[in-house]
């Protein structure tokens, strides 16, 4: 019986960062991407609000997903994953060939 409720506590943690309605959809386009300007972000992924692009940037930044690189000379600023966030993609790139393969006409 243990076995299921650790089985069950780790798929808690990644539903926890992954189980939004944007974040997948942030964390794709990092895919190939090293850096991404949050104003990218908001192009890309259209239809988000600032606030709360702001609110899932700043979640993941906590979570060690992604860090915030501030430029000295500019007043924007490139998100970039971690290691952390770097070991999501391959979940990622999975939902794509599950959506791929279930849902080809809502993509």
């Amino acid at each position: 019986m243990q076995t299921e409720v650790q089985t069950v506590g780790c798929l808690k943690a990644a539903t926890e960062i992954l189980g939004d309605k944007w974040t997948p959809q942030l964390l794709r386009y990092f895919i190939n991407e090293e850096s991404v300007r949050f104003c990218q972000l908001q192009d890309l992924v259209g239809g988000i609000n600032p606030r709360t692009l702001s609110a899932r940037l700043s979640s993941l930044e906590e979570s060690g997903v992604v860090e915030k690189l501030s430029s000295d000379t500019s007043s924007r600023c490139e998100y970039r994953l971690t290691e952390k966030g770097l070991d999501i993609m391959p979940i990622l790139k999975d939902m794509q060939t599950w959506s791929d393969k279930y849902a080809p006409n809502e993509i």
